[in-house]
Order: structure tokens, then sequence, then C-alpha cells
């Protein structure tokens, strides 16, 4: 029998060339063909005229909807969660189950299917193979985590990348998020306004959103001559579990503490079980405010106080900028969103 050549594969047959071929000739993945022949720029000009040229050489045209039908790169959009091993976070988390939601309606209402992956942490770069195996046309990731770095070096690459996260400095990579420092300041102002002089912080200060909303706290104390030391700290990942023991750490060694602020919601609804199970009560003996206003923090047993990120809003912003970014677009990263501090009972006595 003949042996054929990679040149000659699959063009000496009956029917059309298809993008796997082209891929195969060009020596790229179907999802670099794709951009190239849509003239994208996140292509290099050589690659795109190289491209270009082998298509024209072979009568390659490209039928869209069966592209998109069967490779699915054009209309599907990765959002990855990253995966810590020490934490194990669950999707169940309120804020990421309102996050993910938020970003499900927005793709679908731009006719784009949403594949949810999950990455470990130390390697958030690995999430780049989802483009590069043509699995999705771009990238969404919920969280910074600890590796600014890898997220700076998939920009480089030119990804089309996304971070829902904390802005931080030499940041190359897009990011849309709430203003977390404003956020802090806003907790630390609220408590201090109700009195509270003895307070303790619920986070993990290694994750730059948390660093954020931890500093602006720092120094809204500060201001008023308030310090936070060491012991009045307590590192918990966004696990209840993990922020009832890290709540029952705190109170062993500051048993006069009179309130809490916690990094996330449901670290905030742990630390009032914890504090439950020791008999204070909530807000008399201590106040509580949390963060995100997860859709359950109003109907928490007691409301719970929150700095309210818009989790609609951010879903449809992550989906706007990457869109820009498919289409070549160089913009800016959008404005902060509004971040608002919510009053509830859990943080003021009546």
């Amino acid at each position: 029998p003949t042996k054929h050549t990679p040149s000659t594969t699959r063009t000496d047959k009956p029917g059309r060339m298809q993008m796997a071929d082209l891929a195969k000739l060009a020596g790229v993945s179907a999802s670099t063909v794709s951009r190239a022949l849509s003239g994208s720029e996140l292509i290099s000009v050589e690659t795109r005229e190289r491209i270009q040229t082998l298509a024209r050489q072979f009568n390659y045209t490209v039928n869209r909807i069966a592209t998109d039908l069967r490779s699915g790169v054009k209309r599907t959009i990765a959002v990855v969660v990253p995966y810590e091993e020490a934490s194990r976070q669950s999707f169940a988390d309120p804020f990421l189950h309102g996050m993910i939601s938020s970003l499900a309606d927005a793709l679908t209402e731009r006719g784009y299917e949403m594949l949810l992956s999950r990455i470990d942490a130390n390697r958030l770069d690995a999430a780049a193979a989802l483009i590069d195996g043509g699995r999705a046309a771009g990238l969404i990731l919920i969280g910074q985590w600890r590796h600014h770095d890898q997220l700076n070096a998939m920009a480089a690459r030119g990804v089309p990348l996304v971070v829902w996260g904390g802005r931080l400095p030499h940041q190359h990579y897009s990011i849309v998020g709430g203003d977390n420092l404003r956020g802090g300041r806003l907790v630390g102002e609220h408590l201090i306004a109700e009195g509270r002089g003895k307070p303790v912080f619920l986070g993990d200060v290694g994750l730059p959103e948390v660093a954020l909303r931890h500093r602006g706290f720092v120094a809204a104390l500060r201001h008023h001559g308030i310090g936070l030391p060491a012991r009045q700290r307590a590192s918990a990942p966004f696990l209840a579990e993990s922020g009832r023991r890290a709540t029952l750490a705190l109170l062993d060694a500051n048993p006069d503490l009179d309130s809490v602020f916690a990094s996330s919601d449901l670290l905030a609804m742990a630390a009032i079980g914890a504090l439950r199970e020791r008999g204070r009560l909530v807000p008399d003996d201590v106040a509580v405010v949390g963060y995100d206003d997860v859709e359950l923090a109003a109907h928490f047993n007691p409301p719970l106080s929150t700095v309210s990120q818009p989790i609609h809003q951010g879903g449809t912003a992550l989906v706007e900028h990457l869109f820009r970014l498919l289409e070549g677009q160089v913009v800016p990263d959008p404005p902060l969103l509004e971040t608002r501090l919510i009053v509830r009972q859990s943080s003021h006595s009546n």
C-alpha cells in the first residue's frame, strides 16, 4: 500500500480538508489555526501568514458552523477554579456557587458554553493547556492564589486570560474584582463606631484578596490607635470547619475579644457557630462581619453583616473583558467594582 506523508494526509481522499489537517501541516494547534484564519492579533504576523498561505494552497475555507459543533473552540470558555490540596475548597462555597452561576448566565447570553475545570493551584499555568489543546477559546480564573508570576507568564505568552482577584504591583494579566482595600477599611471603621476595641481577623493573608482586606482593616484600626498583633489573627482556608477551629483558637488566645472580621461569609458563619459553642452571644458579646454578601447572608441567624461584592456584575464584567481580549482589543482593566458595607444584626445591637 502507498505510504502517505504528512503533506498528503487526508488531502488525497475525497471530501473537504479539516482544520485538524491544516493544524498538523502548520505544526500548531487547531485553536491557533482558527485564530489565524480569523485574523486575530493574538497570533504573530508570521504565523498568521504561514497558516493563511497553507489554507489557500489546499483550498481550505472555514465552515464556521461545522467547526463550532465539532471542536467547541469558538463557543466554549473555560472557567477555572484553582484547587489547593491543603484546603480542598468546595464548589459548595456560597461565593463560588454565586460566581459560577453568574458566569454561566453571562456566557449563555452570548451563546457560549462554559467548561468548568479545577486546576492545581501550584500549577495555574497548566490552565493554558485548555487553550493549546483547542478545548476553549479563552480562560476565566476565579482567584490568583499564590502564583502571580505564573499568571504573568501566561499573559506574556498571549493566552487570552482574565482573573477575578486583587490588583497587585507589576501585574500583566487582566483583573476584574472589587476594592478589597476599601472593604477592609469599611469593616474597621464600622466596628470602631460600634464601640468594639478588641477585634480579631480570620483569613489566609497569603491570598492576594484576603491580604488587601486585612491591610485595609489594619489601617482603619491604626487610624484610631488600635493595633492588631499576631495573636489576634488566625489563618484559615475558605472551609467551614477550618473557620470553626481557627475561631476557637482565637478565643483561647483572646478570651476578651469583642469582634471578628472574617475574610468571607462562609468563615463568618463558621465563626458564629464556634462562638455559640463557647456561649458567646452575637452581637451582644461579639460582633461578626463577613465578606462577599452571598445570598444566604441576609437569611442567616443572626442576619450577617458583610462587605458586598456585586457577584452578578462581576461575572458579567469578566466575560465582557475576556471577549474584548479575544477580539484583539488592547483595553485597560475595568474600574474596581463597587464595594459596600451591609450592616445587619450580627454586628449591630439595637
